[in-house]
């Protein structure tokens, strides 16, 4: 397939986004695409860009990314942080060149945030961490509840306030940026034109049915050794607090680790936090089961 081959009706190249929860079966389904059709897999889920997290994230096995590939995976340690700004620039880089190549980008993963700010061209404050105030957020989110800091978000940003939710990390970047540029986030994030035209598809299953491929997965991970891996990854210096830890399928195992929770309580509480993910829904994407 050559460049003008590809284009859609509107002159652009084509991007497709595929999205959906966990254990809805995005992975199957990019495999099964790219043995039909010219495509690159450009991973969106945020913790398949740090080595050594493989089970957690039921990471693209070495032998599909050998005929397949794939790009943005096993590209950061897990002390390293990425931020969305540095996602938007790879994946537009490798969306560009992809394209060059006469190929069809396929952005797969369960992030929305970093799926938006792809397919929607967000345009997102270049502001570097604060880290002596993130620490002193973080220190009265501990002290007081994540309330009290949500509440100074939503007197100088109420937009990003509702946005954020109770994620302290999304909630503490959003007052970085307007400690740093006296603008509200919501303000600066306005959207430009993309390069190419988006084909969203989301993938979607029964919640009985999600709910129990769900704890299947999550049984297999802890069968294969998902508490051994976050020991290796304590082991080698990566911090209990680091980032990457925050995920599902992580942060559940450290009190486990640290003595403050049995396996089975592990277990539900990776199927719940899980399961609180599977609501979450693009609108405008094109929605077919999975």
């Amino acid at each position: 397939m050559t460049q003008s081959q590809q284009t859609s009706p509107g002159g652009q190249p084509p991007l497709i986004a595929l999205v959906g929860p966990t254990a809805s079966g995005k992975t199957g389904l990019s495999l099964r695409l790219a043995r039909t059709f010219p495509v690159e897999i450009i991973n969106a889920d945020s913790r398949s860009f740090y080595r050594g997290m493989d089970i957690g994230t039921a990471k693209v096995p070495p032998r599909d990314r050998e005929s397949v590939p794939h790009h943005l995976i096993d590209i950061l340690s897990p002390d390293q942080p990425m931020s969305l700004a540095m996602f938007q620039d790879l994946a537009m880089e490798l969306i560009e060149q992809i394209h060059q190549r006469g190929n069809v980008p396929l952005l797969v993963g369960g992030t929305a945030q970093y799926v938006n700010a792809v397919v929607e061209g967000w345009s997102i404050p270049r502001v570097q961490p604060n880290q002596p105030l993130r620490h002193q957020l973080e220190r009265e989110a501990a002290a007081n509840g994540v309330e009290s800091v949500a509440k100074r978000l939503r007197q100088v940003d109420p937009e990003s306030a509702a946005r954020s939710g109770r994620n302290l990390r999304r909630i503490i970047r959003a007052l970085e940026i307007h400690d740093a540029t006296g603008e509200p986030m919501s303000v600066l994030q306005g959207k430009r034109p993309v390069p190419f035209d988006p084909l969203e598809i989301e993938l979607w299953l029964p919640r009985d049915v999600l709910h129990e491929r769900i704890a299947r997965r999550t049984r297999q991970m802890m069968r294969d050794g998902l508490v051994e891996e976050v020991r290796a990854l304590l082991a080698d210096g990566v911090p209990a607090t680091a980032p990457a830890f925050s995920g599902i399928g992580y942060r559940q195992v450290l009190p486990l680790i640290a003595g403050h929770a049995t396996e089975a309580e592990t277990v539900q509480r990776i199927e719940t936090d899980s399961h609180r993910w599977c609501g979450i829904s693009r609108p405008g994407s094109e929605r077919i089961p999975g």
